[in-house]
């Protein structure tokens, strides 16, 4: 028996594949959105051309806002406040908080439990609990609100931060690199300056810029051991009752600026160690 085959017949497809909606980039996406929704208003509205004392309408386009920044004497003075009780922050809890990481990523010693909770109790205990005990505490031993108040407050919710995220790096460092050096006759300082310092570099940087970023935004604790200092945040509140001004949306688009151009240094830099 003879079969044919038809020439003619239409030849099969393959099924098509339905894509399936990847809802966790749409959800990743749409959370990065909704944060960045406050800044890119800030950002707008610094070169918003109003005339009266209320900056919440767009009224049209200027730079004048940026040459006049610092029209508002006492706006400048709470700002000069805060970057140098925020630059200070980060020199001491950076300084004290990379000492503490390393200790705690490296060394096991009595205490070190009791350490680990009172640092986790400082991230976690809300900031006006955070902010009436450090008061009671200044008004106890005789310290006056103030600048220096609001400095040592500063450093000691910030110093946490930086501990925990230095002490991940140090966990995570190869201790074969360091012997290598002690083997080469390098000391206990040389090696750490040499070898341990560079490596703990980058985490020391980030401990250090999110000190100085927590310092910048506090409102609640400062408020508690200010006195009769005013910082940027503080100002900005008191001056919610009457109009906040141009400047304010100025001043917070530079120190954003300045500090993702601080971030993606760190980056960079933390790359080039890698390779």
């Amino acid at each position: 028996m003879t079969v044919t085959l038809d020439d003619t017949a239409a030849p099969t497809q393959a099924p098509r594949r339905t894509r399936k909606t990847d809802w966790g980039k749409w959800f990743t996406w749409g959370v990065l959105a909704w944060l960045f929704a406050p800044i890119t208003f800030m950002i707008a509205f610094s070169f918003n051309d109003i005339q009266g004392r209320h900056n919440v309408t767009w009224e049209g386009f200027t730079f004048k806002w940026y040459g006049g920044v610092f029209d508002h004497a006492e706006l400048t003075q709470a700002l000069l406040y805060t970057l140098a009780i925020g630059v200070l922050t980060m020199l001491i809890a950076g300084t004290i908080g990379s000492l503490l990481g390393l200790a705690l990523g490296r060394h096991r010693f009595r205490g070190q439990g009791t350490t680990n909770l009172v640092m986790f109790a400082a991230i976690c205990a809300p900031e006006v609990v955070l902010g009436a005990a450090l008061l009671s505490l200044f008004l106890l031993v005789g310290i006056a609100t103030g600048f220096m108040a609001i400095l040592l407050a500063h450093v000691m919710f910030t110093v946490s931060f930086v501990a925990i995220t230095v002490r991940a790096r140090v966990i995570t460092l190869d201790p074969n690199l360091e012997e290598a050096a002690r083997d080469l006759g390098a000391g206990p300082w040389t090696t750490f300056r040499l070898v341990t310092l560079p490596m703990l570099l980058p985490a020391i940087m980030a401990g250090g810029l999110l000190a100085f970023a927590l310092s910048i935004d506090d409102y609640i604790i400062t408020s508690f051991v200010a006195g009769e200092v005013t910082t940027f945040p503080l100002w900005i509140w008191g001056a919610t009752r009457v109009g906040i001004p141009p400047q304010v949306n100025v001043m917070g688009t530079l120190i954003f600026a300045v500090g993702v151009t601080l971030a993606v240094i760190n980056v960079i830099v933390a790359k080039r160690r890698r390779s």
